[in-house]
């Protein structure tokens, strides 16, 4: 006597079973990433004809994220940050984005990601003299 296979049925159980093994996977593998939080100097260029009158930011925060057996081995001192307010021409706040510089390829193979912590900077200038 043949035995009928009934590989087609139960569809229900299965798609449960194949969604749940995802959803596994998933949260071991974001389980593992973590973030690592460093200081670094800012470098900020100033327009010429104006003048800061608020605190100008010496330093940023940079937050390294991926696993954490790999984020410890990157070394802070290869990333740097600039702010460039050049092109700023009349008084008031002012709001640029943080640029981190820093070797791309490396990280993108590695799966880590660099961000600066806060991702914009603002100043309020005044026309010199004034």
């Amino acid at each position: 006597m043949k035995q009928n296979i009934k590989i087609f049925s139960s569809w229900g159980p299965k798609i449960f079973a194949f969604l749940l093994a995802v959803t596994v996977v998933l949260l071991v593998e974001f389980s593992n990433i973590t973030n690592r939080v460093v200081t670094i100097p800012l470098n900020v260029t100033l327009p010429e004809n104006l003048s800061a009158e608020s605190l100008v930011p010496e330093t940023v925060e940079i937050v390294i994220s991926g696993s954490e057996d790999l984020i410890y081995l990157v070394d802070p001192a290869r990333v740097s940050a600039h702010a460039d307010f050049s092109s700023v021409d009349s008084a008031g706040i002012a709001r640029v984005p943080v640029v981190l510089d820093f070797n791309q390829d490396v990280f993108r193979e590695s799966s880590i990601s660099v961000k600066a912590q806060p991702s914009s900077v603002r100043i309020l200038f005044s026309l010199e003299g004034q």
